[in-house]
């Protein structure tokens, strides 16, 4: 039973099966659901991302994204980093840095080009 109010973001993909295999390396779970099979729901913990189908989705003109606040930034990342994922282009992880807005965040950007930022407060 859900004790607390969330959000889950809902982000465009071109092929849910490929989203689904992308974020299956970074340690999320799921399953693509719906009238021909047209939505996804992702989990990796307590974090929930959903998808929906977008076939015509240009990824580097995209500017979809949603920002995830976790307990422990370093973890995830290192967690993510396993994936091999390069630190630039489309897909891609960035490194762990501290804001001067008081986070702690990377950011991973995946086929599509969806900006998934990942955070800890610091401050």
């Amino acid at each position: 039973m859900q004790t607390q109010d969330v959000s889950i973001p809902i982000l465009p993909s071109r092929s849910l099966p490929d989203t689904l295999a992308f974020y299956n390396r970074l340690g999320f779970e799921g399953k693509i659901l719906g009238e021909c099979d047209s939505y996804a729901i992702l989990t990796r913990g307590t974090v929930e991302i959903h998808f929906f189908r977008h076939p015509d989705l240009r990824p580097a003109e995209s500017h979809a994204g949603c920002y995830v606040r976790v307990a422990d930034v370093d973890t995830m990342h290192g967690a993510m980093a396993a994936a091999g994922l390069p630190g630039r282009g489309i897909p891609r992880l960035d490194r762990v840095s501290d804001k001067p807005w008081g986070m702690r965040e990377f950011g991973l950007v995946d086929p599509d080009g969806n900006l998934v930022r990942i955070g800890q407060i610091t401050g």
